[in-house]
């Protein structure tokens, strides 16, 4: 683990392998981003942090109105490359 000049240990930014297929679900269901984020709840702003892959954390409860939008599974979102 990584340390400051006084041992603290830092928080190290590794590849998490994980990538999202917002989009293709999205192209699937014939639906916006902006449609999506008004029936979620969250903004614009995050849902394409998301989609984009620059999202370092999800929360639960976000993917889980996600997925009861869409009528999908996180599998269906998500995969480890």
């Amino acid at each position: 683990m990584a340390r400051t000049a006084k041992g603290q240990p830092v928080e190290v930014d590794e590849p998490h392998g994980v990538s999202v297929h917002l989009d293709a679900v999205l192209a699937d269901r014939g639906m916006t981003l902006t449609e999506l984020a008004d029936r979620v709840g969250v903004t614009v702003v995050n849902l394409s942090v998301l989609k984009n892959g620059r999202a370092k954390a999800v929360r639960f409860s976000t993917l889980t109105r996600i997925c009861r939008v869409l009528g999908c599974q996180p599998g269906d979102l998500l995969r480890v490359d």
